[in-house]
């Protein structure tokens, strides 16, 4: 089990207490009129701040319901005109239908298929360089500090040959490369664990995608030939993309949940 559940297992074995759902529910009720008092209190730059925050989180909520709302789309048709005399009032009119605009999973369908998916995690916090690389000194008075030691999980191909010792500016420690993953299938609530092909983005930096370093929210791409995935024209699915949810150089291990 990966490092910081320790509640979660907890809760797992003994349950809760009997009135937590209540708890939850004023702990919610409570949070409206804390962050109200906490609009009121700043000021400055932080005021700046929490209103740029508040902003967007309004305008995602006025999407997501926006995008919730089926609305009614207007056509027109002569199916229903009446025959014999119309008046003069009624002669530009037109009969109108009503349908239905697209559902959701549609919307959804077609989103998938332009290669946009809703990942786990959608936002996560960037890694600095600072914490990425730690400095190499080399040179015989340990003047020089152009190389940098990767301090993260990397993934490194098979086929991957390594420059000469001197001239490599970036360390992929042996200790820190994994090539193995803990994928988790949203819908058959499985885990397993299968080869990675490749890091497909890291949010952070394209530099960090291109050195194969795998932090949380990285998209991974791994083998999922075992599973035996098919598609649609029947052939055998390879490779999947998989999204990273822990922190690797925490826990010693990668766990991902692969997108479907």
């Amino acid at each position: 089990m990966p490092q910081h559940e320790y509640i979660e297992q907890h809760r797992k074995r003994h349950g809760e207490r009997l009135d937590a759902p209540e708890k939850r529910r004023k702990k919610e009720a409570r949070e409206v009129h804390r962050r109200a008092a906490e609009a009121r209190k700043v000021h400055g730059i932080r005021a700046k701040l929490l209103n740029k925050k508040r902003f967007k989180e309004k305008a995602t909520m006025r999407k997501t319901i926006a995008m919730h709302e089926e609305k009614e789309g207007r056509a027109r048709n002569d199916d229903n005109a009446n025959d014999g005399a119309v008046p003069a009032y009624l002669l530009d009119r037109e009969g109108v239908s009503r349908a239905k605009i697209l559902s959701n999973s549609i919307k959804q369908k077609r989103a998938e298929k332009a290669g946009k998916w809703s990942v786990p995690i959608p936002k996560v916090k960037p890694v600095a360089d600072d914490e990425m690389f730690r400095v190499q000194t080399t040179g015989k008075r340990k003047k020089k500090s152009w190389k940098r030691v990767v301090t993260k999980v990397t993934f490194v191909d098979d086929n991957f040959t390594r420059k000469p010792p001197k001239y490599e500016r970036f360390i992929r420690p042996t200790g820190l490369r994994m090539k193995k993953a803990h994928v988790t299938h949203p819908e058959l609530k499985a885990t397993f664990n299968l080869d990675i092909i490749g890091v497909k983005k890291n949010p952070s930096s394209p530099m960090y995608t291109s050195l194969g370093v795998i932090t949380k929210g990285t998209i991974i791409e791994v083998n999922v030939s075992e599973l035996g995935l098919v598609t649609t024209s029947g052939r055998v699915v390879w490779g999947k993309y998989a999204q990273v949810t822990n922190n690797p150089e925490l826990d010693g291990c990668i766990n991902a949940v692969l997108l479907v």
